[in-house]
């Protein structure tokens, strides 16, 4: 139970660092990009350990995170954008 309020936690920050990356308006706002953000950690530190790039408490779990994040973000912004 602690692992995923873990990673929720963790996706929080993710997604707060995703949103640095990419600045600009978001159709949702803070709220929905954080929760992107979260998805976008699991993600990507999910396909990390798949990928066998990263074990718990690496940097690369981190990277694929806040990568994952990214993806997730841009994806939601293509997609809110032309729908």
């Amino acid at each position: 139970m602690m692992s995923i309020l873990g990673w929720i936690l963790f996706g929080l920050i993710v997604g707060a660092l995703a949103k640095l990356v990419m600045p600009g308006r978001d159709p949702g706002g803070i709220v929905v990009t954080t929760l992107l953000g979260i998805v976008g950690a699991l993600v990507g530190g999910f396909a990390g350990r798949l990928l066998g790039l990263d074990q718990y408490g690496e940097s690369a779990g981190y990277i694929m995170a806040t990568l994952g994040a990214i993806v997730i973000l841009f994806a939601y912004r293509q997609f809110a954008t032309h729908a």
